[in-house]
């Protein structure tokens, strides 16, 4: 009788050998840096910048269409944050591969940081992974990401600069059939003067409606970057969500991204 693992994981079609490299000499690395040496107190982070898989683990499964989707990527969120990076004059911290392979933005030993279903879309390649699999993951393109952020926040607090961690995200209209009212949400736990700001910030357009820790809230046990990479150095964080819709254009890009430049650059001045 065959098992219902191997008729949605045939034998070798996903599996990759972790005792050789996820990533070929020609594949781009874990991350990419942006202007490093940008002046503002921002720090920017984008977890879900890309959909792209390592070629050794093939397409995990997934036709072209699933891959497009938002599971697997935050979609706009790359040109939103490269024009944030330049208008704030920020660094910014862009993991490279997608988060069903390893999700940059959850703790490791969470179900989602390896997702085997998101929403309702099952990931093949996901399914039955050895732990030496799963490591292999964590070691090629979760660490390196880790890593490096932390490493600029030590630079940073080492040299007494003033920091403030901002993860740049999109969210999916419709979630689970069930249609999301919001054009933008600030999430946040212990920042909540700095992601008062930003909300009063955005609702000053009568036209948006705001989410407060909307569509999502942070948890330690489900987030990463808020609860490690700001509350957890006592630095303000937040994660910025913007309806992914309305930043699939260029167009889009350049309004949500002057928006987010006034409202950040207010928010500097009230938090201090």
């Amino acid at each position: 009788m065959t098992s219902t693992t191997a008729i949605k994981r045939p034998e070798n079609r996903w599996r990759h050998d972790p005792g050789q490299p996820l990533l070929a000499i020609d594949e781009p690395p874990p991350y990419s840096v942006f202007n490093p040496d940008g002046a503002s107190p921002y720090l920017l982070l984008c977890e879900h910048a890309s959909n792209r898989i390592p070629r050794a683990l093939g397409d995990l499964g997934l036709p072209e269409q699933e891959r497009q989707r938002h599971i697997a990527w935050d979609i706009g969120v790359a040109a939103l944050s490269l024009q944030l990076s330049r208008t704030l004059d920020a660094p910014l911290f862009m993991a490279n591969y997608s988060r069903l392979v390893i999700d940059c933005n959850r703790p490791l030993g969470a179900p989602s940081a390896i997702p085997e279903i998101s929403e309702t879309t099952e990931i093949p390649g996901n399914f039955d992974l050895s732990e030496a699999e799963k490591a292999q993951r964590v070691e090629t393109l979760f660490k390196p990401f880790a890593d490096a952020v932390s490493r600029r926040l030590d630079l940073l607090q080492g040299q007494g600069k003033r920091t403030l961690v901002v993860g740049i995200h999109s969210f999916t209209p419709v979630y689970f059939g069930k249609q999301r009212p919001w054009q933008a949400g600030i999430l946040y736990d212990r920042a909540t003067g700095f992601a008062q700001s930003l909300m009063r910030g955005l609702r000053a357009d009568p036209g948006l409606t705001i989410g407060d820790n909307e569509p999502y809230n942070i948890h330690p046990d489900e987030d990463y970057t808020v609860p490690v990479h700001a509350d957890g150095r006592d630095l303000p964080g937040v994660l910025v969500e913007v309806r992914h819709d309305l930043i699939d254009t260029l167009d889009g890009v350049a309004e949500w991204g002057d928006r987010l430049t006034r409202c950040l650059n207010t928010a500097l001045e009230e938090c201090r």
